[in-house]
């Protein structure tokens, strides 16, 4: 066995004086090992080392820099990942895997999937569900998570040097992102806790990762599996609503994150899972508890928190249908059955007026219809931090802005407050007003901003992102007793700018 720790020792020494290269420090180990040996050890110590591995295999100091933002937009899932995406399912079924039975089967199971998250209904992935999930759900889910890394990396709370623990780890969309949205310098220990056979796809996909991303995938369940260190981030990807109690073990899960670290709580845009989202993020963090919503749903009054239904999701640009969803989608038959993508992507939630309207009513598909292409990039978010930091540290003023927990004092009023943006634009008639969810921390109902005269001076709106807090000058407060919210009027006599 090597001597771990005169390796680490010579990494420590040689560190800031050149690159430490284990073709010469390891004749100044006891036993004279290999030098691929001592390379692997210097691999497993990187992390602690603050050391990366350079293609011609060298190992030198991290930057202290925190990871920047890299302009993420994905537009396509990367060619690589989907190579070995279809590699698994040639190996599994042959190079048609797409039509006959191995397709029909494909199809149905996704199908399956679809429908029981939306009747949220127990899930259980053997090999054929989680090559589903991953044909369905890998681009997407790719796509998200570096949005929301967006908001840690924006305030340098996004370390090179990253320790990951990631729950519920799936086929791996999320690992992906990461991997891809963190620059080449950065040394990634990431750890993913996973115990269906999705963890098959995820160890294949993990392989495509560089050198510096070390992975390790523990089969084990999110109740089962027990942290032995702390994590730089925490990330509980669209599995909070597959747990039977998720509350009890997101808490358990937080105490492992590192002081300066974060909690990410991602999931599906519909409903269910968003609501539930929320629920789980006010059971963790609440009121003068020390733990702090960071982002999106910003507690702008001390000592309050929300008690409202809570949905709330963002979305971002398409990404392009990889080949392999193509390949499946259009080798269906137009009787290969009914299908069902009610609340799926959160597109239920398009018309706030209505946010039941999502049916499930079966219809007959037709070769290359759109039924297995997934390119819409919807979710729902929370990040938590232990240290108490908000993406935005900004309070309202008593004396200044109108709390949203007393807003029935303001009906038919013009008042002032402060407010997150919670949505895009909820409305898909281009001809009606303007809609956007609305909150302060402190709602017990929804609250919508509807625009209905665009003017420079209020245009900020319509421009905002989703999370930037805004300041409202005289905006009209309406209870629109037909879908029990308040309605903030923004016309031509209200003044709306980004809070500075």
């Amino acid at each position: 066995m090597i001597d771990r720790e005169a390796v680490r020792a010579n990494a420590k020494y040689l560190r800031h004086v050149r690159p430490i290269d284990p073709e010469e420090i390891h004749e100044y180990i006891d036993g004279t090992p290999h030098p691929a040996v001592v390379r692997e050890t210097l691999r497993e110590e990187a992390y602690d080392l603050g050391l990366r591995e350079r293609t011609d295999g060298t190992f030198v100091p991290v930057s202290d820099a925190p990871a920047p933002q890299p302009g993420w937009e994905p537009e396509t899932f990367p060619e690589p990942y989907a190579f070995a995406l279809e590699d698994l399912l040639v190996e599994r079924y042959g190079a048609n895997w797409h039509r006959g039975e191995s397709g029909d089967r494909l199809r149905e199971t996704i199908r399956r999937l679809k429908e029981d998250y939306y009747r949220q209904n127990p899930v259980e992935y053997d090999d054929v569900a989680a090559l589903g999930y991953a044909i369905y759900h890998l681009p997407d889910y790719y796509a998200a998570i570096g949005y929301v890394l967006d908001d840690l990396a924006e305030r340098d709370h996004l370390p090179r040097t990253l320790r990951v623990l990631d729950v519920g780890a799936g086929t791996g969309g999320p690992a992906l992102g990461l991997h891809d949205y963190l620059p080449e310098d950065a040394v990634v220990d990431y750890h993913a806790v996973e115990p269906s056979a999705s963890a098959d796809v995820l160890e294949r996909l993990l392989g495509e990762t560089s050198r510096n991303f070390r992975t390790t995938i523990h089969r084990e369940t999110a109740e089962a599996f027990e942290p032995e260190r702390e994590f730089d981030l925490v990330l509980f990807a669209n599995v909070l609503s597959e747990l039977d109690e998720p509350e009890a073990v997101a808490a358990r899960y937080l105490d492992a994150v590192a002081d300066d670290g974060s909690f990410v709580a991602l999931a599906p845009a519909d409903r269910n899972t968003s609501t539930q989202l929320r629920a789980v993020e006010r059971a963790l963090a609440p009121p003068d508890s020390g733990t702090s919503v960071y982002a999106p749903t910003l507690r702008l009054w001390p000592g309050r928190a929300p008690s409202d239904r809570g949905w709330s999701f963002d979305r971002r640009p398409e990404i392009a249908a990889p080949a392999f969803q193509r390949r499946l989608d259009d080798a269906g038959t137009a009787d290969d059955g009914a299908g069902s993508d009610a609340g799926d992507d959160g597109t239920a939630a398009a018309d706030a007026t209505d946010p039941d309207a999502a049916g499930t009513e079966h219809s007959p598909r037709t070769p290359g219809d759109g039924t297995f292409r997934n390119e819409t990039v919807q979710f729902s978010y929370a990040i938590l931090r232990p240290d108490g930091e908000r993406r935005v540290d900004v309070v309202a003023d008593p004396d200044r802005h109108a709390e949203m927990a007393e807003m029935e004092r303001h009906v038919t009023n013009r008042i002032d407050l402060l407010a997150v943006k919670l949505s895009r634009d909820l409305t898909d008639d281009p001809d009606a007003n303007p809609l956007f969810k609305v909150g302060d921390g402190s709602e017990a109902v929804e609250h919508y901003a509807v625009s209905t005269a665009r003017d420079p001076l209020n245009e900020a709106l319509l421009t905002a992102d989703y999370g930037d807090v805004l300041t409202f000058e005289n905006v009209l407060c309406l209870w629109n007793g037909d879908e029990g919210a308040y309605n903030l009027v923004v016309d031509d006599e209200t003044y709306v700018e980004w809070f500075a």
